[in-house]
């Protein structure tokens, strides 16, 4: 990636540092996400050190990034969406210091905001307990070994399992998935976006808004707006719905075994908006990873490349720059 902005730096502790890193990995404007350890009173300490739970430490990751494109604002976000907030003695299954979680501002700005987030999360009422994460100025920061980076990428069957052991998943599902009311939803949506989204329906073939659309822009989520998927990875696979070789945010698409209809499927959901999708297939493009996601026009809104400023998705406008 190449920027003309200055790149600024990103800290946050939310538990083990596997599960840190992909959900701000290769958005627009992240430049790197480095797992490491800070926060703590030894110079350039182990991971069985900071295990041990006698340096003082916490996993972290540190992130940088061009403001200009994705704003602070937005990773404080992000970043608590991927946490308990509430827990002051660990995450999940991982218990002690060395697993809190904890905000390591850079700048007043960067600390203004974070304690403005805060304050915003608690009196949301999402939770009935206190906020825990301590809000403190960045320190040194000591990058992990080698093979802690990128451990999702690397180990992608284990780092699957680990979460799901953890208890992070499940806690996430439940507490930072949108609540739906479906009366709202019935009267917002017409029968067949509810059928799709909702009930776990399929669009007929070559019938559907978006199976040929090639206009540039983005597809959201039709029900809670979240990004899934770009033009840059549409292709025509010939199927009669749309077809993508990847999505725009990885994070944002969950997928699950689907063994409806007498057939075994990997079905796709929306992370947020929990709305069926449609499946992924492993028959696309070799050249582009093998992967044909198969979507439902009814489960998507699309929004031009010139209006995504305007609609508040302006950091993927640098995704269409010639």
């Amino acid at each position: 990636m190449t920027t003309d902005h200055k790149l600024e730096k990103a800290t946050f502790a939310g538990g083990c540092f596997w599960c840190m890193v992909k959900p701000f990995d290769e958005l627009p404007g992240i430049e790197r996400v480095v797992s490491g350890y800070t926060g703590g009173h030894v110079e350039n300490p182990t991971y069985e050190q900071v295990c041990s739970e006698t340096t003082g430490h916490a996993e972290a990751v540190q992130i940088e990034y061009d403001p200009a494109v994705f704003p602070y604002a937005k990773l404080l976000e992000l970043f608590w969406q991927q946490i308990d907030p509430t827990d002051a003695g660990g995450q999940f299954h991982d218990r002690g210091a060395s697993y809190r979680t904890e905000i390591f501002y850079h700048t007043e700005e960067q600390k203004k905001l974070a304690e403005s987030s805060k304050q915003q999360l608690e009196a949301s009422g999402r939770f009935s307990q206190p906020i825990a994460t301590a809000i403190t100025a960045a320190g040194p920061f000591y990058p992990a070994e080698e093979y802690h980076q990128d451990y999702y990428k690397k180990n992608p069957l284990r780092y699957r399992m680990y979460r799901k052991g953890s208890g992070r998943d499940v806690f996430i599902a439940k507490n930072w998935k949108m609540t739906k009311d479906q009366g709202k939803l019935k009267e917002m949506l017409n029968p067949m976006q509810y059928r799709v989204t909702q009930e776990n329906g399929t669009e007929p073939a070559f019938h559907n808004e978006f199976w040929d659309h090639k206009e540039e822009g983005i597809y959201v989520d039709l029900v809670s707006g979240e990004p899934l998927f770009s033009s840059l990875d549409k292709y025509d696979s010939g199927c009669g719905w749309p077809s993508f070789t990847k999505p725009l945010q990885a994070p944002n698409v969950e997928e699950h075994l689907d063994k409806s209809h007498g057939m075994v499927r990997v079905e796709v959901r929306s992370k947020y908006g929990d709305s069926h999708l449609g499946h992924v297939f492993e028959d696309g493009p070799r050249d582009q990873g093998g992967l044909r996601y198969c979507i439902n026009s009814a489960a998507l809104k699309f929004i031009p490349k010139d209006e995504l400023e305007a609609e508040g998705y302006g950091e993927y406008t640098r995704l269409f720059d010639r």
